[in-house]
């Protein structure tokens, strides 16, 4: 099936070129291969869209197709394929028809050498390595579809689509913002904390929070309701409490009805919530806006992207010492 769409496509793109006097004589056989469709495709999608400052990719001989703008240059060494790399992304396909724009869930880290799998494209790797280069940067790539989910397309979860997949011979349109450069072995989170304070501010202010406090360590947190309980939540506490987490996009990944009570030890739950609950007596309902180095960090869980900041809302019913 998706070769003959393909065929439809090439047959459409020869009409074209027929009647609008590209060739001189009807028995051209013009027939392009998928580099030379990627490449029409391309920039008849630049054109129409009005893209400026986009580049050619020229990297080892003019040879990719793709076409990209640095939005912000970066700094540091040079990412290389063994080094690990952070970095958040959306994409969309050139039609129009398949968009993943959630950059809360859209995270990856890993080495740069793994990016390419069944998930991310060959293009994405070769963009991140050849064009985006260096951390705390950030760009928009167009890249073509024999570099991206090639000739069978890609089935998947995006929720903003009603078949979920992506057409093959499709390409696409991607924003990568890089949010630090991190060698092998290096479990710092050096690039983190700028980034996860600003993903929370913008939070804060798309949805019209106020009264926060904020920790020396980035944890937001504000008392929606006083407590009338007289013992203090230690570390070492044990309390029964409803609550609910969730991400930054409202996809809940705990408690989900927040209505059914549990017993929790403090000193079993991420650092993020051991320090807000500690704010806290019996009775007090508090909101958490956690950074990711405080909640999941850069490994995730399960539901939770890597770096991930995440909201939690708490009421506590009793605490033992």
């Amino acid at each position: 099936m998706k070769q003959t769409i393909f065929s439809v496509i090439v047959i459409s793109i020869i009409g074209v070129i027929l009647s609008t006097g590209m060739t001189s004589c009807r028995k051209d056989n013009f027939q392009p291969t998928i580099k030379q469709y990627d490449s029409i495709q391309i920039n008849n999608y630049i054109a129409a869209n009005g893209l400026t400052g986009f580049l050619k990719d020229t990297t080892g001989g003019d040879t990719t197709g793709m076409y990209y703008k640095i939005i912000s240059p970066g700094s540091g060494p040079a990412l290389q394929y063994a080094d690990k790399v952070a970095f958040v992304y959306t994409y969309k396909t050139l039609d129009g028809v398949y968009v993943t724009s959630d950059t809360i869930s859209n995270h990856y880290y890993d080495y740069v050498g793994h990016i390419y799998n069944d998930r991310y494209p060959l293009g994405m790797q070769t963009a991140v390595h050849n064009l985006l280069k260096y951390s705390n940067a950030s760009m928009r790539v167009l890249i073509p579809s024999h570099l991206a989910y090639g000739r069978d397309g890609r089935s998947t979860g995006s929720t903003q689509v009603a078949n979920n997949n992506i057409p093959g011979n499709e390409s696409l349109d991607v924003y990568i913002h890089a949010i630090n450069y991190l060698p092998i072995n290096n479990a710092t989170t050096n690039g983190f904390p700028a980034y996860d304070d600003m993903v929370i501010q913008n939070y804060m202010k798309a949805n019209n929070l106020t009264g926060y406090v904020k920790t020396a360590d980035g944890l937001y947190y504000s008392i929606l309701t006083p407590g009338t309980g007289t013992d203090a939540i230690l570390k070492t506490s044990s309390i029964t409490a409803t609550y609910t987490g969730q991400l930054l996009d409202g996809n809940i990944f705990a408690g989900a009805n927040g209505t059914n009570t549990a017993t929790l030890s403090i000193s079993d739950l991420i650092p993020g919530v051991q320090e807000g609950l500690q704010k806290a007596v019996a009775g007090t309902k508090i909101s958490l806006l956690i950074p990711s180095s405080i909640g999941y960090g850069i490994s995730g869980s399960t539901g939770i992207a890597p770096f991930s900041c995440l909201r939690f809302t708490w009421q506590i019913v009793t605490v033992t010492q």
